[in-house]
């Protein structure tokens, strides 16, 4: 992949990742009050399902490349990928990380948040918290000229400075109407290295960062990523469009845009 060519979206196009970034935001915004004590995965992928059919979008992740269900949700020591099922079923103290990509007149919004069910350990508030800084950091280096390595090094610089680990197994990637496409984005790296941002470019930047071990393993289910120590893993994604004088970040509610 890291040699394909890079789309660049048009100004029509990237209003259409705009429509479809501000309904998975809208999405998330509306399962949030789901995550709590007693409530399953499958709970909230049925909802999430619900929701997007009944806004006139599809759920991307729902077979593709065979994966079941309309969200992914990842808990606790699961890095990405869970598979939303009715055995499990919330606690008090977890973690959840919830992925979701609706598809709007073929366009994705691909967006997703680690949220707290009841009161998290102060590890876990840590965790998450420096997760989604490390998101916010990555984001902030974006602009035309910039190299994919100045983000990676960001993230990287800032969560092993915090005392946590950042994946290698998984990075973030172009999208618009294909799902993964051209530039990889890892979230480790190196300035001034990497391909260069141009504007029009599209991609996701989505750290994953682990308590312990950067290493994960794939369950026996092909999907499901957990690490290797099994201690705690965060995540935070957006998806963002490399502007004329920066970055805008897509899948942010509208509510928040206007503020």
């Amino acid at each position: 992949m890291d040699n394909e060519p890079i789309i660049i979206l048009s100004s029509r196009e990237i209003d259409k990742m705009r429509q479809a970034g501000q309904l998975a935001a809208q999405l998330l915004a509306h399962l949030e009050p789901m995550v709590k004590p007693g409530v399953s995965t499958l709970d909230i992928n049925d909802a999430a399902e619900e929701w997007t059919r009944k806004h006139g979008a599809k759920s991307a992740p729902l077979g593709y490349h065979g994966f079941p269900k309309s969200i992914c949700t990842s808990v606790n020591e699961v890095v990405c990928h869970g598979i939303p099922n009715a055995k499990q079923v919330l606690k008090e103290g977890d973690i959840i990380n919830i992925d979701v990509t609706p598809m709007v007149d073929g366009y994705h919004g691909d967006t997703s948040k680690t949220f707290f069910v009841g009161e998290p350990s102060p590890l876990a508030r840590k965790l998450v918290e420096v997760t989604e800084e490390c998101m916010m950091r990555g984001i902030a280096e974006v602009k035309p000229g910039a190299r994919i390595g100045d983000i990676g090094a960001a993230i990287q610089e800032y969560a092993e400075g915090q005392g946590f680990s950042v994946v290698r197994d998984f990075v973030g990637h172009g999208v618009g109407r294909i799902f993964h496409t051209a530039p990889q984005v890892p979230h480790y790296g190196t300035r001034g290295k990497g391909r260069k941002l141009r504007p029009g470019m599209v991609f996701t930047i989505e750290p994953m960062i682990n308590e312990g071990t950067w290493e994960v393993e794939v369950l026996a289910d092909k999907w499901t990523a957990v690490t290797k120590d099994r201690k705690l893993s965060a995540q935070f994604e957006h998806t963002i469009v490399v502007t004329p004088d920066g970055v805008e970040i897509l899948t942010l509610s509208p509510e928040l845009v206007a503020a």
